[in-house]
């Protein structure tokens, strides 16, 4: 298929069904225990930095490993994979002294990706596989001060992270992407220059992919860390016309479900989740199991909150085997018609009746 059929397809596979997305890819590179060597290779076996726990990087260096668990997570019935990409901007690599190489690097993250999509729609002809180019937050924020002592300062502007978000997002889409995911937001900031990177690459390019858009929040206020409610970070968010809205990562389920509610009834357009396994143990590590995973996410599909549901932190191919069987049984959530009125954000929203 062309990517404008996998795109239609896409819109059509949504209307239909709860959509399906992979695990993390995170954890299961830990499984791979690479020491030093291991994330090297013999590309950078001289590089003069530590490369160990470059998790991107293994797209150029174990290519085999990246598509390794790609297979897995679409064996485990996941209809997107997204790819290795979470810490792939300029800003990001520039800890292992590798801006230099963030569009190759995305380039053959999203190539891989769709190789791997592409074999199992082959497989499952019925049931077409996509591929989400990722876009993590970066390790900075443009909201916040980083110096307690210092509240004015930044160490990231928004015209930094617009131009790193760009060289991202073209390698994304040049290497086969089907939508571009901004995932993990904890500051608003820095999804709205990622937004605003991403369109003026479409502009550039003369493509136009579904955007995909995912926060996070911080603590048990509901909040992300620039200080947004969930309806708030929306209204934020709404101007980019998104394909979804939705909520990743955090404490869990059943912590994360209230934000997801939010989102549910006031988005008119899709709703995700993909929380973590549980909170993480004392050693780091996350303890709950498919069979606890899968009936919490069970419940937001019983309820209606979602269109698309998958795992964050901890979640293995396991995890979605579990996660897709529980939601088949259910239909998507219906998007709501909602009346046209002045919607604004600070850190509350604000609607003018």
């Amino acid at each position: 298929m062309t990517r404008e059929q996998r795109i239609a397809a896409l819109s059509r596979a949504a209307s239909e069904r709860i959509l399906v997305l992979d695990g993390a890819m995170g954890t299961m590179i830990q499984r791979y225990k690479l020491d030093e060597a291991g994330y090297r290779g013999t590309r950078y076996k001289d590089w003069g930095q530590d490369l160990k726990g470059d998790n991107d990087l293994l797209v150029l260096t174990r290519p085999e490993i990246i598509r390794e668990i790609h297979d897995a997570f679409l064996d485990a019935g996941a209809d997107m994979i997204s790819t290795n990409t979470f810490n792939g901007t300029s800003i990001s690599q520039s800890d292992y002294g590798l801006e230099g190489v963030a569009w190759e690097l995305n380039c053959q993250a999203a190539r891989l990706a769709r190789e791997a999509a592409d074999a199992a729609s082959d497989k499952t002809p019925d049931k077409p596989r996509f591929v989400a180019g990722a876009i993590g937050p970066t390790n900075r924020t443009a909201s916040v001060s980083p110096d307690v002592n210092n509240p004015g300062f930044r160490n990231v502007t928004f015209d930094e992270l617009a131009e790193a978000y760009c060289e991202q997002a073209r390698g994304l889409i040049e290497g086969g992407a089907d939508t571009i995911l901004i995932e993990t937001i904890f500051d608003t900031l820095n999804a709205k220059a990622a937004g605003f990177a991403v369109q003026q690459v479409f502009g550039e390019l003369g493509v136009e992919l579904p955007l995909m858009i995912s926060g996070t929040i911080t603590d048990l206020s509901g909040r992300n860390l620039s200080g947004q409610t969930a309806e708030a970070f929306w209204y934020s968010m709404r101007h980019l016309k998104p394909f979804s809205i939705g909520m990743n990562c955090a404490f869990g389920a059943e912590n994360l479900r209230p934000a997801v509610a939010d989102l549910a009834a006031e988005a008119d357009t899709l709703v995700s989740a993909y929380p973590n396994a549980g909170l993480p143990n004392e050693l780091g590590e996350y303890d709950e199991t498919p069979e606890e995973f899968a009936p919490k996410l069970e419940e937001f599909a019983r309820d209606g909150l979602v269109n698309l549901v998958g795992g964050c932190c901890g979640t293995t191919p396991d995890h979605i085997r579990a996660l897709a069987e529980a939601v088949a049984k259910y239909p998507p959530r219906k998007v709501p018609e909602t009346q046209h009125k002045m919607r604004l954000s600070g850190l509350e929203p604000f609607v003018h009746a």
